[in-house]
């Protein structure tokens, strides 16, 4: 796969699709690489005849590795006590990272679809850089607001867990563990999870977790969105889970609310995942949205 230099990293990249098709950048979650995008999302977009470029989040996957702190929890303490968490990076250069990869794609703005995680870097995005983001779809995810999307005492007893022992077997046994916690409960598939966790341990060699943690300490320290979504112009769609257990309905519906005009489209029964049992109304929602920007843009 290729790589971009990006404001001092290598971000790796990959894109599929018609190259004069409607550009689409898709931001992944919480220590998520591009591959891990499930394939009906991907060959639906493809289909519907975007242009789709994933990558690999700074920290993740083969791009460039950061160092610097990964301790959560020190985060937390420092917060508490009115201290000053000691962190490697924010979601603002991660969002930098992203419009840095449509510079080094000679694209000039993007329709933006995100999850988790990413749909938190995507809004930071619209909110630095708004020429850049054609449409903003953000997936289950928050305003970073405390007072909505918080996840379920079973998802934060998941998400503290111990680290798993060293090796692939244990890696992707844990992984498995966690994402039940989470995921749509009548449609997951416990033998995908597993190929998912193996695959993604292939690629790196490792579990990344240092990587993951320090995305999570950039999650933790950024200021609330909600004053500064409510400034966007560009169409927005928002779609959630009603069984996120990792972040909460409320999270999407708040996210909604704040950006003026932005559609919700509440899914019945789906987690904190995107099943393919869940595809053709997320495939609707998303690809409407691009189209209809496209058909008012020209």
């Amino acid at each position: 796969m290729p790589f971009a230099s990006v404001n001092g990293l290598e971000i790796c990249f990959h894109v599929d699709g018609d190259p004069t098709g409607e550009p689409v950048l898709l931001i992944a979650g919480l220590g998520v690489q591009l591959i891990d995008w499930p394939a009906h999302i991907v060959e639906g977009l493809v289909d519907a005849g975007c242009r789709v470029i994933r990558f690999d989040n700074r920290d993740v996957g083969l791009s460039t590795v950061i160092e610097g702190p990964s301790d959560a929890g020190a985060v937390f303490d420092a917060m508490l006590n009115g201290g000053e968490p000691d962190v490697a990076y924010g979601l603002d250069d991660m969002a930098d990272d992203a419009v840095g990869l449509l510079d080094a794609l000679d694209v000039q703005a993007a329709h933006v679809v995100s999850a988790s995680l990413g749909a938190m870097v995507a809004q930071t995005m619209a909110i630095r850089h708004p020429d850049r983001v054609a449409t903003l779809t953000s997936i289950m995810s928050t305003t970073g607001a405390s007072d909505v999307g918080q996840p379920t005492s079973e998802a934060v007893e998941a998400l503290l867990s111990v680290p798993p022992a060293p090796g692939r077997t244990s890696h992707i046994e844990h992984g498995v563990t966690m994402a039940k916690v989470w995921a749509s409960p009548d449609h997951y598939d416990i033998d995908e999870l597993r190929v998912l966790f193996g695959r993604s341990w292939d690629r790196v060699g490792g579990n990344q977790a240092e990587g993951k943690g320090r995305q999570f300490c950039a999650l933790l320290t950024a200021a609330p969105r909600d004053a500064a979504l409510a400034e966007l112009q560009m169409p927005a769609l928002v779609i959630h889970g009603t069984a996120d257990t990792l972040i909460a309905l409320n999270g999407g519906e708040r996210t909604a609310r704040c950006i003026p005009n932005a559609e919700l489209i509440p899914i019945e029964g789906m987690g904190h995942d995107l099943p393919r049992a869940f595809g053709p109304t997320i495939l609707k929602g998303i690809t409407e949205l691009i189209f209809t920007s496209a058909r008012a843009t020209n």
